[in-house]
C-alpha cells in the first residue's frame, strides 16, 4: 500500500476497533455477566452467552484479522476493490451487531432475560453494510498525468469527422480523510443510539440528529473530494465523487471559450466546490485549472493535463457552425 492507503486503512481499522470495544465497556455497569450473544431462530429468545470480556474480544479479533488480511494482500500496491468492500461492509456489520447485543442486554438482570434483537436494527445494519461495500468497491480513479504549464486559449488540430475524447481527473486525499472521519462519527452516534447508551429520550433523539447531520456532511465532502472530467464532440462532462455522481454537462455549442488558469485555494475561498467572484471553482489542489466560459459564466476545475483539455474544447468549438 502507498502512504495514504496505509493511513486510510489504519484509521478506519482503529475507529471500528474503538467502537467494538467501547460500546460494551461504556455500558458495562448496565449489562449482566455473562451477556447474551446468540438468539434462537424460532423463539427469538437468547440461547447462548459469553463473558463480557469475550464479547468484547471476539468481534475485535475478527476485525483485526480482516484488516490484517487486507493489508497483507495490498502490502505492495493499492487496496483492491474487494478489500475496500470488506473493510467498509465488515466494519459496519460488526459494529452493528455489537450495538444490537448491547441494546438487547441493557439493564437485564440475567442474560436469559435479555430482550430480542430488533428486526428494524438488523435491516438497517444490513442495508448500510451493503451500500458501504458497493460504494467502497467502486473504482476510485485518479487523474492521468501531470498538469501542463498554464496558457491562454490553447488549441489543437482535430481532423474533420474524427472522433476524439479527453479524460482526466484529480483527487484530494485530505477531503476523503475528512469524509471518512465524519462517516465514522455518524456511525458511532448511530450505534450509540441503537444500543440505548444515550439514556433519556431527548438525548437519544439528539444522537439520531447528530448521526444524520454527520452522515449528510460526509456525503457532501466525499462528493467534493474527486472529479473526473471528459471532453468529447458532445462537449464537457464533469463527474463528482468516487461514484461519478452527480454530473455537470455543457454542450459543445454552449462553450464560448476554454483556457488554463493557475488558481490557489486562498484565491477562490477554500477547498471543494467554491463560488466566488471568479465564478464556480472545483478546487482540489492548487495549480493549473481548466476554465470554461459557457452561458456567460466561468466554471473552473483543478484537474491534471488541463491545457490539453482546453485545447480540445477550443478546437471542437471552432468546428461548430
Amino acid at each position: 500500500m502507498k502512504g495514504r492507503g496505509v493511513w486510510a486503512v489504519a484509521g478506519w481499522g482503529a475507529g471500528v476497533l474503538g467502537l467494538l470495544a467501547g460500546m460494551p465497556v461504556a455500558a458495562a455497569g448496565r449489562l449482566p455477566e455473562p451477556v447474551a450473544t446468540h438468539w434462537g431462530a424460532g423463539s427469538g429468545g437468547p440461547d447462548g452467552s459469553m463473558p463480557l470480556w469475550a464479547a468484547v474480544a471476539f468481534p475485535a479479533l475478527v476485525w483485526v484479522a480482516v484488516v490484517a488480511g487486507v493489508a497483507f494482500v495490498a502490502r505492495r500496491g493499492p487496496v483492491p476493490g474487494w478489500g475496500r468492500a470488506a473493510l467498509a461492509s465488515g466494519g459496519v456489520l460488526l459494529t452493528g451487531a455489537q450495538a444490537s447485543i448491547v441494546r438487547a442486554n441493557l439493564d437485564a438482570a440475567d442474560w436469559r432475560q435479555a430482550g430480542p434483537v430488533p428486526g428494524w436494527g438488523v435491516a438497517v445494519i444490513a442495508a448500510v453494510a451493503l451500500l458501504a461495500g458497493v460504494g467502497a468497491a467502486a473504482p476510485w480513479r485518479r487523474g492521468a498525468g501531470e498538469g501542463e504549464p498554464a496558457g491562454e486559449g490553447p488549441s489543437m488540430e482535430v481532423p474533420e469527422g474524427e472522433r476524439v475524447v479527453w479524460l482526466s481527473g484529480a483527487v484530494n486525499p485530505w477531503l476523503r480523510l475528512l469524509a471518512g472521519v465524519l462517516a465514522l462519527g455518524a456511525l458511532g452516534a448511530l450505534l450509540a443510539g441503537m444500543a440505548g447508551l444515550a439514556g433519556a429520550a431527548g438525548a437519544a433523539a439528539g444522537l439520531w440528529v447528530t448521526a444524520g447531520g454527520l452522515a449528510c456532511t460526509a456525503l457532501v465532502v466525499l462528493g467534493c473530494s474527486s472529479v473526473r472530467v471528459r471532453v468529447t464532440q458532445r462537449g464537457l462532462e464533469v463527474a463528482f465523487g468516487p461514484l461519478g455522481y452527480p454530473v455537470r454537462r455543457w454542450a459543445a455549442e454552449d462553450v464560448e471559450s476554454a483556457r488554463v488558469e493557475v488558481r490557489a485555494p486562498a484565491r477562490v475561498g477554500g477547498w471543494g466546490y467554491r463560488i466566488s467572484g471568479l465564478g464556480t471553482t472545483v478546487m482540489l489542489r492548487g495549480g493549473a485549472c481548466l476554465v470554461v466560459r459557457a452561458r456567460g459564466r466561468d466554471f473552473a476545475v483543478s484537474v491534471d493535463d488541463a491545457a490539453r483539455g482546453a485545447a480540445l474544447l477550443n478546437s471542437l468549438r471552432r468546428q461548430r457552425p
